[in-house]
């Protein structure tokens, strides 16, 4: 037997982690919408739980971990935009500064 993984253009494997807030929490992986944007879901980790091949029934919790292959600018689209932080670098005043 020979282990391959085949790549195909656009598609690969990436882990998704599922957060508290996520519209994910409480929904079965039927339910998830996966399967819908061609996400596949290879393994669910749970804790120190591994889930090989989960079976749609299963509901996904806050802090589970999804080791999935599919689109990967699908996978991309589902982190979460993040806030802007505010620039560190304080602006110089319009007026010189001058030294007596």
């Amino acid at each position: 037997m020979r282990e391959r993984l085949s790549v195909s253009t656009g598609y690969g494997v990436a882990e998704i982690v599922v957060h508290g807030e996520a519209d994910l929490v409480g929904k079965s992986l039927a339910d998830s919408g996966l399967s819908e944007r061609d996400i596949t879901v290879l393994t669910l980790h749970r804790g120190i739980r591994l889930i090989p091949n989960p079976r749609p029934r299963h509901v996904l919790e806050d802090g589970d971990r999804l080791l999935c292959w599919g689109k990967l600018e699908e996978m991309r689209s589902m982190i979460p935009a993040r806030p802007k932080r505010r620039s560190r670098v304080k602006r110089l005043p319009k007026n010189p500064i001058h030294e007596d």
